[in-house]
């Protein structure tokens, strides 16, 4: 297996040395570009080394605040398996996204509609730039190769800023030219299927010119050939799937079962030229973020690449961690904007691997002791961490003081995804087939020892291969259980239009785990869950939890501390804590949640709306109320 360990060096050249014209383009809005010489895109683009920079400028925004602390985790939630608490204050920013009432004057809106376009104007530079070129199709075959493999990056870089645009706004602009003088620059929305239908064939026309991440100077740290055929899968899928309307329903558009034959086509055209074996060890596969180690040919298929200095993985996600002055530690501090409710935590088999990767029930503290989560009074069953990244994993930890900028590399789109687009497209289509079933095979063995295959996954996937429907819901289900914390939950539920159901099933659950903790009652009434947590830390030093899965009534010593658990869902005033019963408010009740649906569309930016005079507006989606 080929690794690369160049920490981050697309990102951190293309910034270090982006083309003069590349960096005095203006920034504030896509509609007001300056103009770009013509002889200076024709230089840029006539060579390799040059047009690998302009490509460059594209990945940019992946390091702004835009991407890095507002799309990759700001924008995507609450779900049924991470949340955030929003609904306490109007701030302008995260929470009033968090509460689905965002106004268009939202900083964080305008951040994230702003890199967007961005992005979108850089690789509409790259793409015309490319496509001029005589370098294009060189007699050199080195040459061509990679110009052509250029073209696909910016296609594909494109496709992924249009995919949030309308998951977040639903019709957009659809700026598809480079800024130059002469330009219409007030361009009206356009349907978001039409916008999706396009970026797709983009990435078809392009994708087998492209270069696989084994190929590549930065492999998995560049956008390869593998993800763009994943994309074409995620984004054909998002096509082919639920939308909210302007009038408040969910509606999917009649040609989508083409759009999940294309999902079919080319989840199996990647399985079939190269496919390759799931990391048997789930946690390395996110423990190789904050260790630096990019391997080819694993189930990361592309990662942010991220500085060191630079991103917010470990600060804004992942395991907490108190730093600062008094700290008797370098790894400064970090926390979590989102954490996984109890009944996520609890919905996986006891014995799944990818459990406690996922979740964490512990936190860091200021002399570097791992304490439970639960040792905050009011905080344990609500505080549970994204486990798969955490600053305290770091080689070289970053300096007491320090905060952002861990430089942890942040996954776009892993293989085992791959597995699983096929398996639910192939569902859709025929059934539960055979290829289906051994797809969502090769998913669940890894979570499972091998002795267990046979239980946990042979006679599960039999089990749930009963119908189309009750497969369905295991690729639901599975879905969860293998990318929990990595913020993509929300497009899923928005395409398979199941938001409101499954927000809707967690409040319920949450509230028949206060149940049964406080008072034995409820659907959970004579279980054998944990309603407080006995633990300590041993003789190595380690971090150990006595009871994780089941209720004890004495400590086996008195070498554990107790400290509530699931008890501390309940409130004694309420009967459930506030956050229980905020967290989801307005995605379930009115005037935002109501009717089976979520209003998960937000207002355009107000500072757009006004540039484009007139040309485009906040309309529908009982905006304003």
């Amino acid at each position: 297996m080929k690794i690369y360990n160049m920490k981050n060096s697309i990102m951190k050249r293309g910034l270090l040395v982006l083309p003069i014209w590349l960096a005095i383009v203006s920034c504030s809005d896509f509609l007001e570009p300056e103009s770009i010489s013509t002889f200076d895109t024709q230089y840029i683009y006539s060579n390799v080394d040059d047009a690998r920079k302009g490509v460059n400028a594209i990945y940019v925004q992946f390091g702004q605040d835009g991407f890095r602390s507002r799309l990759s985790n700001n924008m995507t939630g609450n779900t049924d398996i991470e949340h955030a608490t929003g609904w306490d204050r109007q701030d302008g920013g995260r929470r009033e996204i968090w509460n689905l009432n965002a106004l268009p004057n939202n900083n964080d809106l305008r951040i994230f509609w702003n890199a967007a376009y961005t992005a979108i104007r850089d690789a509409n530079i790259a793409i015309e730039g490319l496509e001029a070129s005589e370098a294009l199709n060189s007699s050199d075959v080195s040459v061509s190769k990679t110009m052509h493999h250029l073209l696909g990056e910016a296609y594909t870089l494109r496709a992924y800023w249009y995919s949030m645009l309308t998951f977040h706004f639903g019709d957009v602009p659809n700026v598809r030219e480079a800024p130059k003088s002469g330009n219409d620059f007030f361009i009206p929305k356009i349907a978001r299927n039409e916008i999706l239908s396009d970026v797709i064939q983009d990435m078809i026309d392009v994708e087998e010119r492209m270069m696989w991440a084994d190929e590549l100077p930065y492999g998995i740290e560049q956008a390869s050939r593998e993800y763009a055929l994943g994309m074409i899968a995620r984004l054909s899928l998002q096509r082919g799937g639920y939308y909210l309307t302007p009038e408040l329903t969910m509606e999917r558009a009649g040609d989508y079962l083409d759009y999940y034959q294309l999902a079919n086509d080319y989840t199996k055209k990647l399985m079939s030229l190269k496919d390759r074996a799931l990391n048997d060890d789930y946690r390395e596969v996110f423990l190789n973020n904050s260790k630096f180690q990019t391997p080819v040919n694993d189930d990361i298929l592309f990662e942010v690449p991220f500085a060191v200095g630079n991103g917010d993985v470990a600060w804004n996600t992942g395991i907490t961690v108190i730093g600062g002055a008094n700290a008797t530690h370098d790894y400064g501090s970090g926390s979590n904007y989102m954490a996984i409710p109890a009944t996520y935590y609890f919905s996986f088999d006891k014995e799944d691997a990818r459990r406690d990767v996922t979740c964490a029930l512990y936190y860091v503290d200021e002399i570097f002791t791992e304490r439970f989560v639960g040792a905050e009074e009011g905080r344990g069953a609500r505080n549970i961490a994204q486990g798969k990244w955490s600053r305290h994993f770091l080689d070289n930890a970053p300096g007491k003081n320090s905060a952002k900028g861990t430089g942890i590399n942040w996954p776009m789109l892993r293989y085992s995804d791959v597995l699983l687009m096929f398996a639910e497209s192939e569902n859709e289509l025929n059934g539960p087939t055979a290829s289906a079933k051994e797809a969502l095979i090769r998913v669940r063995q890894r979570a499972f020892n091998e002795a267990q295959w046979n239980d946990k996954v042979a006679t599960y996937v039999n089990n749930v291969s009963a119908s189309k429907e009750s497969f369905f819901d295991a690729i639901v289900d599975e879905r969860a259980w293998e990318f929990g914390g990595e913020m993509i939950r929300k497009y899923e539920l928005i395409r398979w239009n199941l938001y409101y159901d499954k927000v809707s099933e967690t409040v319920e659950g949450l509230k028949n785990l206060a149940d049964f903790a406080f008072d034995n009652t409820g659907p959970l009434a004579g279980s054998d869950l944990p309603d407080y947590l006995y633990w300590k830390r041993d003789e190595s030093g380690s971090f150990v939890m006595l009871n994780p899965d089941y209720k004890v009534l004495v400590a086996p010593d008195d070498s554990w501390t107790r400290d509530a658990f699931l008890l501390d869902l309940h409130d004694d005033l309420l009967d459930y804590d506030e956050w229980v019963l905020r967290d989801w408010e307005s995605y379930t009740d009115p005037p935002w949640g109501s009717q089976g649906t979520v209003r998960y569309v937000f207002p355009i930016p107000s500072e757009a709306i006004t540039n484009s005079q007139g040309t485009i507006a906040n309309d529908g989606y009982q905006f304003g109320l």
